[in-house]
């Protein structure tokens, strides 16, 4: 199925400039169509999804419980996304409810407070384990080492096995991996792959819905992306868009095209 939608996808990306690493696959068939799709980009804030898979990897093994709460600090509070920065040092959250405001609202100070307590070996484990072999991960967000070992880079096929490995239920636990795409569903970025599907309630109340995007954006100057898992009826496809040289407005638009083309072939 996803082979039909080649024509215009590519005529969609030579349309809109720039450099774009895209990776679809139907996590039912394993169908798989990418372009650039191994082409290292900067994780920006996608490098989160993994960090969360360690976190929990690091909590199944007992170094930590999820309801265990950690201070803020002010040499914690980085600027960015998220509310964190403007709450008062002192403050206890909980390692999930940081966890959440990690993915949901893209919070970088909550993320490096969770790299801080997991450690650099913990997310490269899980990366390894996810089959992200030609991605990398060196830094906190928001701060710049004066001697920098190197960036945190991803490239679009290795996102995919990562949300493959999560969706399918093949890392740390089941119960796991339902904990961490339920979060990712309750992303409130949506403003990319989902921009352009329909309203996903239905006419009467509690009805299932249209559809559901368990995903996770990531922005800097020029760089744009958004990857998740798409469930439209009783399908599942990985959706990884990564692109750099190109503004945002124009990435965001591109993306949200290729959302509608996947829900409109799924949905036929």
């Amino acid at each position: 199925m996803l082979a039909s939608l080649e024509n215009a996808l590519s005529t969609l990306l030579e349309k809109s400039g720039g450099q774009w690493g895209i990776y679809l696959e139907d996590l039912q068939t394993n169908e798989i169509w990418g372009k650039g799709h191994d082409d290292r980009f900067y994780a920006a804030s996608v490098i989160k999804v993994p960090i969360m898979a360690a976190v929990f990897a690091e909590a199944y093994a007992g170094k930590f419980a999820l309801e265990d709460k950690l201070t803020l600090r002010q040499e914690d509070q980085v600027g960015g996304a998220g509310i964190l920065q403007h709450m008062t040092p002192g403050t206890k959250w909980s390692i999930y409810d940081l966890t959440t405001l990690m993915i949901i609202q893209s919070d970088n100070t909550a993320t490096n407070m969770l790299i801080d307590l997991v450690g650099a070996e913990a997310i490269r484990s899980v990366m390894n384990k996810t089959g992200m072999v030609n991605s990398q991960f060196h830094n906190k967000l928001m701060i710049v080492p004066a001697e920098l070992e190197g960036y945190n880079e991803v490239t679009a096929a290795d996102l995919g096995s990562h949300l493959r490995h999560l969706a399918t239920g093949k890392i740390i636990s089941y119960n796991s991996c339902l904990h961490m795409i339920n979060i990712m569903k309750r992303q409130q970025h949506r403003d990319r792959i989902p921009y352009h599907l329909p309203d996903p309630d239905g006419d009467v109340i509690g009805m299932l819905p249209k559809w559901e995007l368990a995903h996770k954006t990531g922005t800097v100057t020029r760089t744009t992306h958004d990857i998740g898992v798409m469930y439209i009826g009783n399908r599942a496809v990985t959706i990884c868009l990564l692109s750099k040289n190109i503004e945002t407005v124009a990435a965001n638009d591109v993306m949200a095209q290729i959302g509608r083309m996947v829900y409109d072939l799924y949905t036929k």
